[in-house]
């Protein structure tokens, strides 16, 4: 037998035991999907589109082998009978307030920028504050180097990096893979030792107001980002990170619509930042004081870096700023690509590996800066963006879920559907969804309206987790969309001012931390660990779970102690080097035991107000604790703190 025909053999021995997604040796995709009641389906996938995919009669899959493609990550999706899915044997996903992607890795045998490899990592941790400009809590992520907890006296420049229009403050990380990019480089010692911030980029979201009628989404987060990101996310950082604060240990950028706040902030604020990058992106040609006086302008600015695909959507406003600037005698850096399919995470990855090797080093963005060129002719044939480009690219949005004085609404579009139905856990059976004259599925539930909940739509007796919803249980399999209203108690929307905790994950271990904000020298916290269900992400106690948000609730209330939690199916209290100290006791909570997350969430008020009935425990005369962290064993000690 050929080893040809062996290996095919081998992958239609694959294909048949289980569905999923394939990469094959040649650069090729064989994307497999199980389904006996679709009557159509295709794939959609960045580097080829939309392509139908054939049912195999003996498996029941549908299948089709696409490319070969370049080594990268791909966004894609199946449309079964014209609904948009996630591929449910994926648990890779594309955090975003609209659409539901899942995310395709192909490797490169000689590696990638991005690649997850045998290195000193960094740290990424959740952080919440409250925004006065917001008028409510605000969310970012925080990377941290890897020798920041070993560097206790060290301070670090800090890269403030947006996302794009719909983006999460997740997807920098989950998609672009800044701090895997960047582990790599101080690997090989190519780039300087940074903090980067992760804020959201359209925080009114987050607020805890009902949600106004559908209407085009044509602006995102308006000026409030602005105004937060300078006076709110900047001191807040400033304070409880170990950073350097001036403009040139500073540096902002951001892709899309983050490449345009960026710029915009950068520019209007030249005492605050000296690297500025845009990636696929533009910004206003009105910013006082900026354009009309070059010569001050370009002493102020160390690196101006804009990058942007020539098959981009926008290239044609792109490369009029370019333009602009060339005329007004300002300088700039512009690097063009052609091969990353325009307007994509595969474009802003690269653009982040050229310019974090520039951050922060005076020489090497110098060196850029005098090889700046000016922008490419106009030909007449540049794509633009336009209103009707973004009415097409982002139309009126379906509010789902709702939530009103007295339930919550979920609403579903899918006009050709033959039968919708609302699937919750918190329900014993499935409910009926009805349908009005635009297509437009919903359903009220009276009850549940304060509890937290996994729910989906099951659509002609498909599951479909909703594209209206940003909020998204991370399990390995299905993912189920999350109801959790703003306005509870234990929802951080509705938290007010007050101390908040941060959360970090450990993917690769499978485990994650929270430490409260409110740690204070010699005073002994609260240990709990948290066992999430088989099955799931250790994410979910968070992320559905409302671990912190909860905690950081209680103690602010004065109904809980200052604590650390962690997340692990392991039993860290037995093992070897674990926290074994006077006075240290373990306190475990297990999903397993409780059928829902509401249950689960009550089961955890109970024990942190049981913990607080307990007496303090005398802090042992042992180092470790202090300047906002504690670093025991046992898997705290993730890297929180100043």
């Amino acid at each position: 037998m050929s080893k040809k025909l062996l290996l095919t053999l081998l992958m239609a021995c694959a294909m048949q035991a289980k569905a999923g997604t394939i990469t094959n040796a040649d650069g090729t995709v064989t994307f497999q999907y199980k389904n006996d009641q679709a009557k159509e389906v295709l794939v959609d996938v960045q580097f080829a589109g939309r392509k139908a995919m054939q049912k195999d009669a003996k498996t029941g899959f549908w299948t089709v082998t696409l490319g070969p493609a370049a080594p990268d990550m791909y966004p894609y999706c199946f449309v079964v009978d014209g609904v948009s899915i996630m591929d449910p044997d994926n648990p890779q996903y594309f955090p975003n307030e609209g659409f539901k992607n899942s995310l395709l890795e192909i490797k490169s045998k000689d590696g990638l920028p991005h690649d997850i490899k045998n290195v000193p990592h960094g740290t990424m941790e959740y952080i919440h504050y409250y925004s006065k400009s917001l008028g409510g809590t605000n969310t970012a992520i925080v990377y941290l180097p890897p020798n920041y907890m070993m560097s206790r006296d060290k301070k670090y420049p800090v890269f403030y990096l947006i996302s794009g229009t719909t983006d999460t403050e997740e997807v920098y990380y989950k998609v672009g893979r800044v701090n895997y990019i960047l582990d790599n480089l101080l690997a090989q010692k190519a780039a300087k030792e940074m903090i980067i911030v992760l804020p959201y980029g359209n925080p009114t979201k987050l607020l805890a107001a009902p949600a106004a009628n559908g209407a085009p989404q044509t602006r995102f987060g308006g000026d409030v980002f602005s105004k937060d990101l300078i006076n709110d996310l900047m001191p807040y950082i400033e304070k409880n990170y170990r950073t350097i604060n001036n403009k040139d240990h500073r540096a902002i950028g951001g892709f899309s619509r983050g490449g345009n706040q960026a710029l915009f902030n950068g520019l209007s604020n030249l005492d605050k930042f000296s690297y500025l990058c845009s990636y696929s992106s533009f910004t206003s040609t009105d910013i006082a004081g900026v354009y009309d006086n070059a010569e001050d302008t370009n002493k102020k600015i160390r690196l101006f870096w804009l990058g942007v695909g020539t098959d981009d959507f926008l290239y044609g406003n792109a490369r009029d700023y370019m333009e602009f600037l060339d005329t007004k005698g300002i300088r700039s850096v512009k690097e063009f690509t052609n091969d990353k399919f325009g307007h994509t995470w595969m474009n802003a990855k690269y653009f982040l590996t050229k310019t974090l090797p520039l951050l922060f080093n005076k020489k090497a963005a110098e060196a850029a800066m005098a090889t700046g060129e000016p922008a490419p002719a106009k030909t007449g044939k540049e794509q633009q963006f336009t209103p009707g480009v973004m009415a097409r690219l982002f139309p009126r949005p379906i509010i789902s879920p709702e939530y009103t004085e007295d339930g919550v609404i979920f609403r579903f579009k899918a006009p050709e559907a033959k039968k919708v139905e609302l699937e919750c856990e918190m329900l014993p059976e499935n409910v009926a969804m009805e349908r009005d004259s635009d297509g437009v599925w919903s359903v009220k539930l009276n009850e549940y309206l304060f509890e937290t909940f996994k729910y989906c739509f099951v659509v002609d007796s498909m599951q479909v987790t909703d594209p209206s919803n940003m909020y998204i249980s991370p399990d390995a399999g299905f993912k189920y969309s999350v109801a959790d209203n703003p306005k509870s108690p234990f929802n951080f929307a509705s938290q007010g001012e007050m101390d908040h905790g941060r959360v970090s994950y450990d993917l690769e271990r499978n485990t994650a931390f929270y430490i409260s904000g409110n740690m204070r020298m010699g005073v002994m916290p609260a240990f709990i660990q948290l066992i999430p269900v088989e099955g799931e992400s250790v994410e979910s106690w968070f992320k559905v779970g409302g671990a912190d948000a909860i905690t950081d609730r209680l103690i602010a209330d004065g109904n809980a102690k200052p604590c650390m939690i962690t997340v692990s199916a392991q039993d860290l209290s037995q093992q070897q080097g674990g926290m074994q100290m006077p006075g240290f006791k373990m306190n475990k909570l297990d999903a397993n035991d409780y059928p829902t997350w509401s249950l689960r969430r009550r089961a955890l008020v109970k024990l942190l107000l049981e913990i607080k009935k307990q007496p303090d425990p005398e802090f042992p005369a042992m180092g470790g604790f202090g300047g906002g962290g504690f670093n025991g064993g046992g898997g705290f000690g993730g890297g929180f703190g100043m």
